[in-house]
């Protein structure tokens, strides 16, 4: 038997995640405008500082879900734009690694720094076992996340395009 309070605990906590996941796609695409890059960029320059170690394009791709061509693409608007350099990898001369440029970053930094601020607020009343709770929540939904991504991307897709009422089969 389910416990009520569990299952109202459930649903909103579902609706609320969406409600979050939205409002973080609109901040990561206000982020994106007020920089003048594309919102994938924003996330790209994220991950690409997150890694201890530069990444190929092969590798952005795959994190990203592009394909290596649109991948490509994203990393010429960075290398533009001088957040990134390519470089040869020094154990692998075929492969090329794209690097942040940490003076450029500087920029995107700083604008994050100034938003955290007032992000840190919401964190300032919980307890350390309740940050601890919340970091390792953060980390499973990562990890979920990209097992999901896989399972999604091995399976067929839906249909993009359906008649209207009056355009036939």
């Amino acid at each position: 038997m389910t416990d009520p309070d569990r299952t109202r605990l459930y649903e909103e906590l579902a609706l609320e995640s969406r409600r979050y996941l939205a409002a973080y796609v609109l901040f990561n695409q206000a982020v994106a405008d007020h920089l003048g890059l594309h919102p994938t960029d924003v996330q790209c320059l994220s991950l690409l500082t997150a890694e201890p170690e530069p990444l190929t394009v092969r590798q952005i791709a795959d994190r990203t879900g592009l394909t290596t061509g649109s991948a490509t693409r994203l990393v010429d608007r960075l290398e533009r734009g001088g957040y990134v350099t390519r470089t040869p990898d020094r154990h692998d001369r075929r492969r090329v690694l794209v690097t942040p440029v940490p003076e450029r970053l500087a920029r995107v930094t700083a604008l994050w720094d100034d938003l955290g601020r007032t992000w840190q607020t919401l964190l300032d009343d919980h307890s350390e076992d309740e940050l601890r709770a919340i970091t390792r929540h953060m980390r499973r939904a990562h990890d979920l996340s990209q097992t999901q991504i896989e399972r999604l991307r091995t399976l067929p897709k839906q249909d993009q395009a359906r008649p209207g009422p009056h355009e036939g089969p």
